[in-house]
């Protein structure tokens, strides 16, 4: 399959300060930057980075997109300013929600200490009306095939061009969006092509601005970079 756009890195909105940057650096490992504004995260290549973003709005809705995490104990990620919000063993699933020093939540997968990877971001979980639709409309952007196992009704993608994350994740949820998305990811492509395929222009680069804001065909925001 011929790719229609490239992942370029993750964007998480926060308040302001430096505290969820540095969480999110120590989190995933990774190396945080400060700036004029908020600072921003590094890693070994631009797929690896999550840029901060200001906002004014503060989270009012559980995330529809989050991050899956390695952790080795979930008193580390406590001591870091984190929350446990539903532990695995209340939920019956290999995961414990928690969240972030911003009420964020994301979802910590606990392994041995010889088995965490440097980088211990290891899933991109996008909550979806369709999930096979969507998966497949994102497979289509990013030229890989969907997956899925029989039975279940949730979709993912593996492989993804830039995307050092193992999977992204597309799980079915009875509420709709209603607020923007805290944590969208950019992608380097074209707009117009992209708008043929089912994709929304939310705002085109201007003077403030060196990109192009658009939504997927569910209403998830991405940016668009030239190249």
């Amino acid at each position: 399959m011929t790719a229609r756009a490239r992942f370029k890195e993750l964007c998480m909105d926060t308040t302001g300060g430096e505290t969820l940057g540095r969480f999110w650096a120590e989190v995933g490992g990774l190396e945080f930057r400060p700036d004029e504004e908020d600072g921003n995260l590094f890693g070994p290549t631009e797929g690896h980075g999550i840029a901060i973003c200001r906002v004014p709005e503060a989270r009012t809705v559980k995330h529809r997109v989050h991050l899956d995490v390695y952790a080795a104990d979930l008193d580390d990620l406590v001591a870091l300013g984190a929350k446990v919000v539903l532990p695995a063993e209340n939920s019956g699933f290999k995961w414990t929600v928690m969240s972030d020093p911003e009420g964020g939540e994301f979802c910590a997968f606990l392994r041995e200490p010889g088995d965490l990877p440097d980088y211990r971001i290891h899933g991109l979980v996008v909550d979806s009306a369709e999930p096979r639709e969507i998966a497949s409309w994102w497979a289509d952007v990013f030229g890989v095939e969907p997956s899925s196992d029989p039975g279940r009704d949730w979709w993912w993608l593996e492989g993804v061009p830039g995307l050092p994350i193992t999977t992204m994740d597309f799980v079915p949820v009875p509420e709709p969006k209603t607020v923007k998305n805290r944590i969208h990811w950019d992608v380097f492509g074209d707009t117009a092509d992209l708008a043929a395929g089912g994709a929304t222009v939310l705002r085109n680069q201007d003077d403030e601005i060196r990109w192009d804001v658009m939504a997927d065909p569910e209403g998830n925001e991405f940016c668009v970079f030239a190249g």
